[in-house]
């Protein structure tokens, strides 16, 4: 494993030891405070599953701090829980919007669906189109501008979740012991 340190001026101030904060998706827990900078412990398996292995000094990532009951949801459920990593194959930059494709894990990609929810590096997006092998988003210019998804390349990492209600159908259809209830 290894310490991840964080600089984040906005929203370092306001953190507490033990907060969960997302980076790049990925829920992680606060270990130390150090004026704007934070501190987390990743551990082997966090490093395996997610791009944050491969981040160096001075990368940027997507930072966003835990939902509190009776917060305005915006989106999707996201859990932090990375479910594995895809890549960017193909980006149409189409004015200020983008066009994006991401190589999926194709055991993924039965959690997937035309306007379904993706958190890709933590950001929630709508899926345009999916494939056994791929999905597509189309980036708003807000999007592109405040996250890193405006940064990606073509063969650039980033980290996937699946929509959690997806996750749990998924499961519920593939169980060979699931029976419906006894009438009573």
């Amino acid at each position: 494993g290894c310490k991840l340190w964080v600089q984040q001026e906005r929203i370092v101030p306001e953190i507490r030891l033990a907060d969960s904060v997302a980076v790049n998706g990925c829920c992680l827990t606060v270990v130390e405070v150090q004026g704007d900078r934070m501190a987390f412990d990743v551990g082997p398996e966090t490093l395996r599953r997610t791009n944050l292995g491969r981040l160096v000094p001075g990368s940027r990532v997507n930072l966003e701090r835990s939902l509190r009951v009776g917060d305005r949801l915006g989106g999707h459920f996201v859990t932090g829980h990375i479910d594995d990593v895809g890549v960017l194959l193909e980006r149409t930059d189409q004015g200020d919007w983008s066009f994006c494709w991401f190589q999926v894990p194709r055991r993924l990609s039965r959690q997937m669906a035309p306007k379904a929810c993706i958190a890709v590096d933590g950001v929630s997006l709508t899926i345009v189109d999916s494939e056994p092998d791929r999905f597509s988003v189309a980036l708003i210019p807000y999007t592109l501008a405040v996250t890193t998804l405006g940064l990606l390349k073509p063969g650039d990492p980033v980290n996937l979740e699946t929509d959690v209600l997806a996750k749990y159908v998924q499961r519920l259809l593939e169980s060979q012991t699931w029976q419906q209830p006894a009438e009573q």
